[in-house]
């Protein structure tokens, strides 16, 4: 199987997964990930996402249309007239 069909054949559960191993450094069992495993998923991760997710979905995405930041309420840049 290549690393394109792996991906194709990612379930979203497994994609979560993925993902929460990546975020908390350890797999469902408590073990640690190395570096080069935290390095495959997150890879497999962001693949799975521009394969399968809208951009707006995808890890790291940041809405750069909106004026106000979400947390304030303020202007995040001047508006020109």
């Amino acid at each position: 199987m290549t690393y394109e069909e792996l991906i194709a054949a990612m379930t979203p559960e497994m994609h979560a997964s993925l993902k929460q191993a990546v975020e908390l450094g350890k797999w469902p069992d408590g073990r640690r990930l190395s570096d080069e495993q935290r390095d495959i998923c997150m890879r497999a991760v962001i693949a799975y996402d521009m394969e399968k997710l809208p951009p707006e979905a995808r890890v790291g995405f940041i809405d750069r249309t909106s004026r106000t930041a979400p947390s304030t309420g303020k202007t995040r840049w001047p508006l020109k007239h």
